[in-house]
């Protein structure tokens, strides 16, 4: 890890004293997150409710810069300039995005399966169909026992992906099957959701601190 990323994470826990004690947590998060990303996996993501919208909120800041820019790399925009003026748009104005998927759209999948199938088993199928051996599957569930994710990362652990979890309260089942949860110290669902904020933001930030 880079010194500038140490820093991300030291001012986490400077900037929210309540999370100090889940910096070695995060840091395990981020490892598993890295390595993925050196090795050219995918980070797939899902919630419910507000959780949902974080899912969303997290592969935006991870698809797209965040706090750096990320110019495509040269030789991509010399192939896109070689389409003239539109490839020189592109070439300009993309950006080098962190692979990430959140669960929680693709309308059309996501209501022909509940209703010719499980509801509850959404999120497992698209990890059944999308996943491979070593992506990685991230749920966001204030209580830990959101159903859907704890299906869909049984799925995630068959097909050897790697789990992790960011939740609240006891930490649930989720805590119980993910190589990492990260358990805010809050039970309240919507103060728990203000923890997740910061802690999925130190990680994107981290993130794109490593590799841009």
């Amino acid at each position: 890890m880079k010194d500038t990323t140490r820093t991300i994470l030291r001012e986490l826990g400077e900037r929210y004293p309540v999370l100090s004690a889940l910096l070695p947590d995060v840091e395990k998060a981020f490892d598993v997150l890295k390595n993925a990303y050196d090795e050219d996996k995918t980070l797939y993501v899902c919630g419910n409710g507000g959780s949902c919208s974080d899912s969303e909120h997290i592969v935006g800041e991870l698809m797209k810069c965040f706090k750096k820019k990320r110019p495509l790399l040269a030789a991509m925009q010399e192939k896109l300039v070689a389409y003239g003026e539109k490839g020189e748009r592109l070439a300009a104005t993309l950006e080098n995005g962190l692979r990430a998927v959140s669960l929680c759209g693709h309308s059309g999948l996501s209501t022909a399966y509940a209703n010719d199938r499980d509801p509850m088993l959404v999120f497992a199928q698209q990890v059944s169909g999308w996943g491979r051996e070593g992506d990685v599957l991230l749920c966001l569930s204030t209580s830990g026992n959101s159903q859907n994710c704890v299906y869909a990362t049984l799925v995630a652990k068959a097909k050897d992906m790697k789990t992790l979890a960011l939740v609240g309260g006891m930490g649930g089942e989720l805590k119980t099957l993910c190589d990492v949860a990260i358990v805010a110290p809050e039970k309240e669902t919507y103060k728990v959701q203000e923890l997740h904020l910061p802690i999925y933001h130190c990680l994107c930030a981290m993130l794109e601190e490593e590799f841009f």
